[in-house]
């Protein structure tokens, strides 16, 4: 299932090392010396861990033995060795699962011997979905020897079985043979187009697999060359053909995904249905009837293909399959990662998902009871065109439903949207279904409710009952997509979604627009002058993202005044009159306050321009469109190398993006000289650097940063620092941000600087501690470290997106201004400090404080402390209730992290008297 993240791979080594050896997946190991051996003959040769099976065994040796001496092993143990999980134990130490329920006897006086077998549940359950099970059960999984043992007369009569999840069960390693195989296959029996692509590589370097399943290579073509790009463009004209009847042949395609790999049969079903439709003639699964009755369901596999382009994406996180884990190896959910997109995972797919825009999604998932489909509970998301999105997506999910309790042992299924009030929503764009309703996709995250045989019959019959459902109702579904993308084009902000966005009275409250009349603006112009924006660096990257998204992006060709502001040639800009305007308006509007609902899913602020920390001006038009003729597309990104004066010896960069602190950290690390300024003159900031300019040109190209000549670097108050020992004990998604800074970690024990959101150090004295979020603040509390100092929590995962007066004074707030938007996930505020202690931060004390978010409660966070630092005997400890690393999507707090960080290096010596002059 999609919520909560957590780390199993701790808890996971801890359980393996309970395990006994011969308990674990191993090549058989024999008992005994054997001389000879003969055939055993098996009724199943693939065994179960979630489905009781007898087996029948018979061998001949050829001549009578004596029954009493035989013995029957599995692995190259006894039976009833093999024992079931004691979770109170944390071992195999529970009744044998493995049980003889017809003793080796001879068959028809003849020498041949026969045994029935009964292998069982090795954890007490056909449901491996549990946690404490999930992170074992592939240690059982493998081949064996199954064998009959005659000690006496030295001979066995032995065969492999396997032992597996249920049937279909693939490791990673085995999926992309598998493919192979089905293509190999479907070469000699069919024409139909089959091709397989890597969209991309892991954290580790693994492969993604993704498979394109048409009825010929005209049909991929004529999509993506033709259909689509009509689509986006002048959708009107294809829903025009569609009205006429005139549209002729065209095929769609549909997507199946999987996300989290420990959630198994989210992969394994889409092996099944690349199967049965790359190599049938006819597929036929069962559904049941709104009646409950069974009707047997018929597809002719190439009359579907004449109307559908199947894709299938095996998995987003090949890692996670290998170590068996929900998240990818940096720890982070990839399912949360859509919106932000941070990991390579998530980067490299969602750009092919963009370039296919699928009319449906399937992504299935694991383990709500009751076998949950969506669309989800409120809030909704108010930049999807719901009204459009729902009128096809809750009648496909209850054929889904429908087929997936008709094809399984399952005998009930349930809409969220339908069966919860809340706490199920899709406010927030991060999950692979709901971000693929921003290209106006209908996307079905699927739940099945156990990790077993039913469960995955079960996802395979939702599969087919989508595919079902959009080959029969395959206009209709087109037409709403396409009127989706007419919305856009038009800039149309169709009040039918309004019914449909309510707060948690139930009452309608639409798209909040304020003072205007259209909740979409005409444009978003992004400048690239250092006058007008402060971190240019982010708006690259933003450009980037949008490009890749599928969103189309402009540059000013001349300069462009809009109101009282000129912005010079090159700016960006975002026409809203797109197509995928609806993706282009969830990355960048403010968000909404949904704080009245008691129940959210997971946070909902994506806001780039906050977040990241770059300047954004939303630009709305009267009569006059004062853009129009002075733009034209960009289909990439052209970063300018930064700008040296080689002339010089020195250079000031100023601390205004994290592209500088990759770079003063890249110096650093080769024992380049650096200097951090000490107090504002010369037109330079607390906090900003000085290097050689032989030292920072050559790398122009590699870094976007701002550098101005130092006119006498003796003139002005400078640290001059060495390479920080830093160290983290705290979430794998924090220590990603900190390396992503190009910072190097060490131990605690060698570390000047400890950083966490979890947890203290092990030691502080002599140490610089920076804490974040209110684990940190609980523990500081606890140990009563500060005297004096106190604080809230309302509750961890309230999140707000809150106005914040910033100390800017002050060198751990260097590079930001007095008024800021701070950004937290925490759920906390720090209500006193300690007499000395320097506040960093305060939330604003004024009523509209609040932006965005879910925080109930919030209110009272008004005008109190978010951050402050306290110098101790021997060492500093600097507290943030606030979020600066989360999900590596708030890089705009990452500069925070850097300048404590940088604030406790240690002193280096200064360039020798000249080095400096000009």
């Amino acid at each position: 299932m999609k919520r909560f993240l957590v780390g199993f791979l701790a808890l996971f080594m801890v359980f393996a090392t309970a395990v006994p050896l011969s308990a674990q997946a191993v090549q058989s190991v024999e008992a005994v010396q054997v001389a000879d051996t003969v055939e055993l003959d098996i009724s199943r040769s693939v065994l179960s861990l979630t489905e009781i099976r007898d087996v029948t065994i018979e061998a001949d040796f050829g001549r009578e033995v004596d029954l009493e001496n035989l013995e029957l092993q599995f692995g190259g143990k006894a039976l009833d060795e093999w024992k079931q999980w004691n979770a109170d134990a944390k071992s195999y130490s529970g009744e044998p699962f493995i049980l003889v329920k017809k003793e080796p006897h001879y068959v028809d006086g003849t020498t041949k011997i026969a045994a029935e077998l009964e292998f069982g549940l090795p954890f007490g359950t056909d449901d491996l979905s549990p946690r404490s099970i999930r992170v074992l059960y592939k240690e059982l999984l493998g081949d064996y020897e199954l064998a009959l043992v005659d000690s006496e007369n030295e001979v066995k009569a032995a065969t492999t079985v396997e032992l597996n999840v249920y049937d279909e069960f693939l490791e990673w390693d085995e999926i992309k043979p598998s493919i192979d195989r089905i293509f190999e296959e479907a070469n000699e029996m069919n024409d139909r187009y089959l091709h397989y692509e890597s969209p991309g590589k892991s954290v580790e370097g693994k492969d993604m697999h993704l498979v394109v399943l048409a009825k010929d290579e005209d049909a991929v073509t004529n999509y993506l060359e033709n259909t689509l790009p009509v689509a986006l463009e002048t959708p009107e004209d294809l829903l025009a053909k569609l009205k006429e009847g005139t549209m002729g042949d065209y095929q769609i395609p549909i997507w199946f995904n999987n996300i989290h790999p420990d959630e198994v049969e989210g992969i394994d079903f889409q092996t099944e249905l690349l199967k049965r439709f790359a190599l049938e003639s006819e597929v036929s699964f069962t559904t049941t009837n709104e009646n409950g009755e069974d009707e047997e369901v018929v597809l002719n596999v190439d009359e579907v293909l004449d109307n559908l382009i199947f894709i299938f994406n095996f998995s987003h996180n090949p890692d996670g399959r290998v170590h068996n884990t929900r998240a990818n190896v940096n720890g982070f959910d990839l399912n949360r990662d859509n919106a932000y997109q941070t990991q390579i995972e998530t980067i490299q797919l969602n750009q092919v998902i963009a370039k296919w825009t699928p009319l449906a999604m399937m992504e299935g998932h694991g383990y709500v009871k009751g076998f949950l489909i969506e669309p989800a509970t409120p809030p909704h998301n108010p930049n999807f065109e719901y009204d459009l999105l729902m009128e096809g997506m809750i009648p496909q999910a209850h054929a889904m439903g429908q087929a997936g309790i008709g094809s399984s042992k399952l005998t009930s299924y349930f809409l969220a949207s339908e069966e919860y009030e809340d706490g199920w929503d899709d406010m927030g764009p991060s999950y692979t279904p709901i971000f693929s309703m921003l290209h106006g996709t209908l996307g079905h995250t699927v739940e099945v409710p156990t990790l077993s045989q039913d469960s995955y019959d079960a996802m395979v019959g939702a599969g087919l009952g989508m595919i079902n459902y959009v080959f029969e109702n395959k206009d209709d579904l087109y037409g709403r997509q396409l009127e989706i993308f007419n919305r856009g084009v038009k800039g149309e902000d169709n009040r039918a979604v309004d019914p449909l966005l309510t707060n948690a009275a139930g009452e309608s409250i639409g798209r909040v627009r304020g003072e205007h009349e259209n909740f979409f603006p005409d444009y978003y112009v992004l400048p690239t002058d250092s006058w007008n924006q402060k971190n240019v660096s982010e708006v690259y990257n933003m450009v980037e993202y949008l490009i890749r998204n599928g969103v189309k992006v402009e540059r000013t060709t001349e300069d462009v005044k809009i109101g009282p502001t000129t912005y010079p040639k090159g700016a960006y800009v975002v026409p809203m009159k797109q197509a995928k305007r609806g993706l282009a308006n969830a990355m960048l509007y403010a968000g909404d306050d949904v704080s009245d609902w008691a129940a959210m899913y997971d946070p909902v602020v994506v806001n780039f321009p906050a977040l990241r920390g770059f300047t954004i001006v939303d630009v709305r038009m009267g009569e006059e469109d004062v853009l129009e003729g002075l733009t034209e597309q960009v289909t990439e990104v052209a970063v300018p190398a930064s700008v040296v004066d080689e002339r010089k010896a020195m250079q000031v960069l100023k601390n205004v993006n994290n592209d500088t602190i990759r770079l003063v950290n890249e110096l650093l690390k080769d024992g380049k000289q650096v200097g951090i300024v000490q107090e504002d003159k010369f037109g330079f900031k607390v906090g900003d650097f000085v290097v050689r300019s032989e030292d920072v040109a050559p790398f122009k190209d590699e870094f976007v940063f701002e550098a101005t000549v130092l006119p006498a670097y003796q003139a002005i108050d400078l640290k001059w620092i060495a390479e920080p020992k830093v160290a983290s004990n705290g979430s794998g998604q924090l220590i990603f941000s900190l390396k992503e800074l190009g910072f190097n970690l060490t131990d605690e024990e060698q570390a000047d600087v400890v950083v966490s959101d979890s947890n203290l150090p092990k030691e502080l004295a002599g140490k610089t501690f920076v804490g974040i979020g209110n684990s940190v603040l609980k523990a500081v509390h606890d140990a009563g470290l500060l005297e004096g100092f106190e604080y809230k929590t309302t509750r961890g995962g309230h999140e707000g997106l809150i106005k914040a007066t910033v100390n800017a004074d002050h060198p751990l707030m260097a590079g930001y201004r007095q008024d800021e938007l701070f950004y937290t996930t925490r759920g906390s505020w720090i209500t006193a400090v300690p007499e000395g202690a320097e506040v960093l931060a305060r939330v604003k004390g004024t009523d509209d404080f609040y932006v965005a978010g879910w925080w109930p409660g919030h209110e009272d966070a008004k005008g109190q402390t978010l951050a402050f630092t306290q110098q101790l005997d021997d060492s500093r400890i600097t507290l943030f209730a606030n979020d600066l690393a989360f999900r590596a999507h708030t890089k705009y707090y990452y500069r925070m992290l850097a300048n404590s960080i940088f604030a406790s290096a240690e002193e280096a010596p200064a360039p020798k008297p000249g080095a400096g002059k000009n």
